[in-house]
């Protein structure tokens, strides 16, 4: 005798949402994380500032040096010698970091009439002349299953060109008054917390590698708790020194806005050109999120280097703010989101 057919049960509204969310990246805990750190430095600004107690630029420091002691760690230098060979993926990020960014400043100019224009655009050409990031580029990559050691040599071999490119391509439109020594500095920096841990990791790969592989998910998550940090301390110095202060609600959403679409536009350049000129799904990964990065760390630096004692340094930076913090939400959305279909399809 035949069964009665069993009516079909819907999940609740609530569920599905639920469901809705957690499938377009916004339930992911970083991203949730990102969100509450912001929160949380605009309500304690002091807890992460300069003024602070708490020694945070060494924690970050050594976190950022950790991060990439233990990418080192998995790499052999089999494996790095193969990304480094590269080229044609190491020209497109560079071209793209330090030849797109500031081109497009140039094409939207026009806009921007009047002084307040005038000085909102000069914010914008600086970020645009600035290398790209170093940690959230390299985690971003691994998250979504990219290149790692392409990853790791072009967000390296950009914070040090931009030593050299971003006073270069600032001097020729803003005035900038750059001290030689401290950009130095800026290099021996990179030096010790990206180069060097790196080099360390690949020469202990033999004999920790398979340690580090069996443990990636650890490491993965202690590498988002860095940038958590990161985040947290970067937005507690601008809370702290009110930047957003003397801007309007509508002017920061109208400029929020356009960095969401150079945000796209390059992402968009970026994939374009990949896929013209037949990179793996790997290599178009890491130029992807090495190539639409812009470094809060080195622009807030390059800053009181290149523009010192000006009262618009805070204007200086409020574009490159909103960059950094919809860069990292977009780009963790879209790299979750690469890193689940990998996983699914594997």
């Amino acid at each position: 005798m035949p069964q009665p057919a069993t009516p079909s049960v819907l999940p609740p509204p609530e569920n599905r949402l639920v469901a809705l969310l957690r499938r377009a990246g916004l339930l992911d805990w970083f991203l949730l994380g990102l969100i509450g750190a912001v929160v949380l430095a605009y309500l304690i600004p002091g807890v992460g500032s300069k003024a602070s107690p708490i020694p945070w630029k060494a924690i970050t420091t050594a976190g950022v040096a950790l991060i990439f002691f233990f990418y080192g760690l998995r790499l052999s230098l089999d494996k790095l010698q193969a990304g480094l060979r590269n080229w044609r993926l190491h020209v497109v990020v560079q071209l793209i970091t330090f030849g797109a960014f500031p081109v497009l400043a140039l094409v939207v100019r026009p806009w921007f009439e009047g002084l307040k224009g005038e000085q909102l655009w000069q914010s914008i050409f600086f970020l645009c002349t600035l290398p790209s990031t170093v940690s959230t580029s390299v985690v971003m990559v691994s998250i979504a299953r990219g290149n790692l050691p392409a990853a790791i040599f072009n967000a390296s071999i950009s914070s040090l060109l931009g030593i050299l490119l971003t006073p270069l391509w600032t001097s020729l439109l803003l005035h900038t008054s750059a001290d030689g020594g401290h950009l130095w500095g800026l290099a021996l920096s990179l030096m010790w917390q990206v180069i060097l841990p790196v080099v360390a990791g690949v020469l202990l790969n033999r004999r920790f590698g398979a340690f580090a592989e069996q443990h990636k998910g650890t490491l993965r998550i202690s590498d988002q708790v860095v940038i958590l940090l990161i985040v947290f301390t970067a937005f507690c110095e601008s809370f702290a020194e009110g930047i957003f202060r003397s801007f309007a609600a509508r002017d920061i959403v109208l400029l929020g806005l356009g960095m969401v679409g150079l945000y796209l536009a390059i992402f968009g350049l970026v994939w374009g050109l990949s896929r013209l000129l037949g990179f793996s799904r790997e290599d178009r990964i890491t130029a992807l999120f090495c190539g639409s990065k812009k470094s809060l760390v080195h622009g807030s630096v390059m800053a009181s280097l290149l523009f010192p004692a000006t009262a618009a340094t805070g204007l200086l930076l409020l574009p490159l703010m909103l960059y950094h913090a919809l860069q990292i939400i977009l780009a963790s959305m879209m790299a979750q989101r690469m890193g689940r279909e990998v996983a699914v399809s594997a």
